[in-house]
């Protein structure tokens, strides 16, 4: 996906959040990187796969043992 000089990291790697901006739209809280990865406001993260990532482990609801 990415066309930069620089290869952007990979939507799989841990450094994904660094890829380059190339849609925000912070009035809708999310900005979408050349990567695929579409990064929420409240951190978190939707993967090109589908996958959904939660950078706050204190965000994560709790399930009842």
């Amino acid at each position: 996906m990415c066309s930069h000089l620089t290869a952007c990291p990979d939507a799989s790697s841990d450094e994904r959040v660094l890829a380059v901006p190339v849609s925000r739209h912070p009035e809708q809280g999310w900005t979408l990187l050349c990567n695929g990865v579409v990064v929420f406001d409240d951190d978190g993260e939707l993967l090109p796969d589908g996958r959904v990532v939660l950078t706050r482990p204190w965000a994560q609801p709790r399930v009842p043992a």
